[in-house]
């Protein structure tokens, strides 16, 4: 019997779900695993790419389902967190989970669930939900992100992938994974099942070093995917154009890093061609549709507005280096807004000595940082620096303090995001 009531639409379905946020992260499988079992284990009857790291996981996935869509196949894409609504976590083919989709299945899951002597947990609930949705779409290949780490997050239930793809490295999420590149590479590696191929994003070799010896224990090819692979022809704020062995694609994602990225996913691509072939117009056509928002997207050109949802200094060096790149001599007021347990201090001066001013908000979290707290802390660079009651007053001061001709950067957590996209992109103007 189901202990809660009956769920009508989305919205339900997704209170229900966030009403087990208070357990919080509780690390091991065995709760997914036996919620999986009860609903028949949907995850056997899939095949997946499984994507781990700390930072690139979500570009590097919506690249390499847009281009599986443009070659055919009925692509699952299950990403973490969303911008502007649940639903974005669980797409096929481009389109997110219905409504109505969603309240279906999370009430006969949910009922299983409630069942259990040990409750899972939200995330466990959300992935339990999304794979038994692409087993009912029929979906020839799910790509899969992993929420936090991977040796315990709850994606790693599912069995060999067609292959794992390990992203960029870096020190996020410590207290739960260890505090060197080393401990948490390790940790990503822990994915790698027996005799799958894995593509790694290049790194410092320590940490290379770490997924080599996780390969030779599981007998799975590795490749690490050189940034070197792929040629920048050309680029703008429209976007990039790369030459990969010959052939010109265009890319509408900003930053040196989703070139890396790109290598990543044209060599997975590559890696599971005997079983998924890909024609060179469908990665022409796939890498030209893919949409990825708050990752250094333009928002709006007059003055020139970017957001991206990076919140870790490795983060934070990415944004520096595309402002540089892509508006050379031009100092951007820095719209910021961060989650108390991430490391500000790093963030902050790698970004700092860009800007002309800052303008900080409290971003829609219960770990938020207050806005006038981050100010007070800002304030030792010198700059004139504003705290903003709210997201829109605080979008509308930053722009007023650019002008017409300047650039403003809102960063510094993705939660904040989705409502600043939403209410730049509702004003007039370009």
């Amino acid at each position: 019997m189901d202990k809660h009531p009956p769920l009508q639409d989305g919205a339900q379905a997704v209170e229900y779900i966030h009403s087990f946020s208070w357990l919080g992260s509780r690390p091991g499988l065995d709760r997914t695993r036996q919620l999986l079992a009860a609903m028949g284990n949907p995850e056997k009857k899939l095949r997946f790419i499984h994507i781990v790291g700390t930072n690139g996981k979500g570009s590097t996935a919506a690249m390499l389902a847009s281009v599986l869509t443009a070659a055919g196949y009925t692509t699952g894409l299950y990403t973490s967190p969303y911008i502007h609504r649940f639903e974005e976590r669980m797409q096929v083919d481009g389109e997110e989970i219905r409504g109505e989709e969603l309240a279906d299945i999370t009430q006969w899951v949910g009922g299983l669930a409630d069942q259990m002597e040990e409750h899972p947990t939200e995330f466990e609930l959300v992935t339990c939900v999304a794979l038994e949705f692409f087993r009912r779409r029929n979906c020839d290949i799910v790509v899969l992100e992993a929420g936090m780490g991977g040796r315990l997050d709850s994606t790693n239930v599912i069995p060999a992938p067609e292959a794992v793809v390990i992203t960029n490295i870096g020190l996020d999420h410590t207290a739960q994974l260890g505090n060197t590149m080393e401990a948490i590479a390790a940790e990503k590696a822990a994915v790698i099942k027996d005799g799958c191929p894995v593509i790694l994003y290049e790194q410092k070799e320590s940490v290379t070093q770490v997924v080599r010896e996780a390969c030779q224990a599981h007998h799975a090819t590795l490749t690490i995917a050189s940034a070197q692979d792929v040629i920048l022809e050309r680029e703008s704020p429209e976007g990039q154009w790369w030459n990969w062995k010959g052939d010109s694609l265009f890319v509408p994602l900003l930053g040196d890093n989703q070139r890396h990225n790109g290598a990543v996913v044209l060599h997975t691509l590559e890696a599971i061609s005997h079983k998924y072939p890909v024609s060179a117009q469908a990665i022409r056509e796939g890498l030209a549709r893919v949409r990825w928002p708050g990752r250094f997207e333009v928002l709006r050109r007059r003055p020139w507005f970017v957001v991206d949802g990076g919140h870790n200094p490795q983060c934070a060096a990415t944004v520096a280096d595309n402002l540089n790149r892509y508006f050379p001599g031009k100092a951007p007021v820095l719209l910021m807004g961060v989650l108390e347990d991430k490391d500000r201090a790093g963030l902050c001066e790698l970004v700092a000595p860009l800007a002309q001013a800052f303008v900080t908000i409290t971003p829609p979290s219960p770990r938020a940082l207050d806005a006038q707290t981050l100010a007070n802390e800002l304030a030792q660079y010198g700059k004139p620096t504003f705290a903003a009651p709210s997201i829109p007053q605080g979008v509308e001061r930053a722009m007023e303090l650019a002008g017409e001709d300047g650039v403003v950067c809102a960063l510094g957590s993705l939660y904040s995001v989705g409502e600043i996209r939403t209410y730049v992109l509702s004003k007039k103007g370009d």
